[in-house]
């Protein structure tokens, strides 16, 4: 090498100090849900199993969204819906149906 390189080399080297030797792109993913991500009957997060499926080792837990968007734990609003006299929602008190399930 000869002086004029190593010379422009070092000042390359002094004007910009790091250099990206790897690059790894990294993805974030949520449940589709506006307010939170936890169940409002037991209070777990909506990734993980519900209290009910931890405590009886089931391996997954469905997730199910009402007609008024608000998301349960299937076993969570089952329980609800079977111990009240009505099927409401239990954050709005709208009536109780499913709109959609995810596992």
């Amino acid at each position: 090498m000869d002086s004029k390189s190593t010379a422009s080399n070092q000042q390359n080297d002094s004007e910009n100090p790091f250099a990206i030797k790897k690059w790894k792109a990294v993805g974030l993913w949520s449940w589709d849900v506006a307010y939170n991500d936890d169940c409002p009957i037991c209070k777990v997060s909506l990734v993980n199993r519900c209290l009910g499926c931890q405590g009886n080792a089931v391996s997954e837990c469905v997730v199910v969204w009402g007609e008024c968007n608000h998301v349960f734990h299937n076993c969570c609003i089952s329980v609800w819906v079977a111990k009240t006299s009505k099927s409401s929602c239990p954050v709005c008190q709208q009536s109780w149906s499913i709109l959609r399930t995810a596992v």
